[in-house]
């Protein structure tokens, strides 16, 4: 989707709140903005002021001042409640004067898909970033201690996915928060190659040096462990969400959404391995 010249933006925006500023994309996409000399406002409920999804009472202050806003809604826009949030979001960012907003949304997630459209029907500048599974999830989130335990134990199957870096998320966020030309675009973000956790696991093995298996389990089996665990309630229905519905072939195929925004390839994730493991981020525990 695009738009005529006449509306394409053009200003740089004097303030830019990124809901979700300390998460793995939100403090990339703060951090590429600074770079820029965009002054930027955290929204976290850490923050000053702070800006909490479930107390709508917080979010007037955050806004104040702001151009445009990173939206990121945690744990996921597949959640109950979600399309909810994000119009009564969108209706306060209006109220403010908010100009333009960039939302992170689910690849294949159709529930995540109802919130773009509150967005695209906003009023406002708009762009969409979809994306799936991040290369960050093994060296960052939930999978990093069974990277560095040797077992990476899911229920994925074989079921390929081109997992994405979130460098390039937030590389693409930054561009349409910051630049002329991407309002109205959809973009779908992949890294260039789909793997198969097995696949994901034989990279990650070479990479080290050491082995690294993938250890296909049943969903339940898996979602038990998970709840044993102590994971909060949320994160575990997330988790059943990704593995019982979006990892099922949807997402299989690569796309160009990065180089439609950057006209540059998305980065490959043996070249993030290798980075990733040059910081000491798998080293087993003494």
């Amino acid at each position: 989707m695009t738009t005529s010249p006449s509306n394409t933006p053009t200003h740089t925006p004097r303030r830019v709140l990124v809901l979700g500023g300390t998460g793995k994309t939100g403090r990339r996409v703060a951090a590429g903005l600074e770079t820029l000399g965009i002054p930027v406002r955290i929204g976290s409920r850490g923050a000053t002021p702070p800006f909490d999804w479930g107390d709508e009472a917080s979010w007037d202050a955050p806004l104040e001042d702001v151009d445009a806003v990173y939206i990121t809604y945690a744990p996921d826009l597949a959640m109950p409640g979600a399309t909810d949030a994000i119009q009564a979001l969108v209706n306060r960012a209006r109220n403010h004067g908010v100009r333009r907003l960039v939302l992170l949304s689910g690849r294949g997630e159709p529930e995540a898909q109802a919130c773009e459209r509150i967005v695209q029907e906003s009023g406002l500048e708009w762009t969409v970033v979809r994306a799936s599974w991040f290369f960050q999830n093994f060296s960052e989130g939930a999978f990093t201690e069974m990277v560095r335990s040797g077992r990476i134990t899911l229920p994925a199957g074989d079921t390929p996915e081109p997992f994405v870096d979130v460098n390039d998320i937030a590389e693409v966020a930054v561009a349409a928060l910051s630049q002329p030309g991407h309002h109205g675009q959809v973009y779908e973000v992949t890294g260039p190659r789909s793997l198969t956790l097995s696949e994901v696991a034989a990279e990650l093995s070479d990479v080290l040096g050491r082995e690294i298996a993938y250890i296909d389990v049943p969903h339940d089996a898996f979602l038990a462990e998970v709840r044993k665990s102590g994971a909060p309630a949320e994160v575990s229905w997330m988790l059943d969400y990704l593995f019982a519905t979006v990892l099922d072939g949807r997402n299989a195929h690569p796309v160009d959404g990065v180089e439609r925004a950057l006209g540059r390839p998305p980065r490959d994730l043996r070249d993030w391995a290798r980075d990733t493991a040059a910081t000491g981020a798998w080293e087993e525990a003494a």
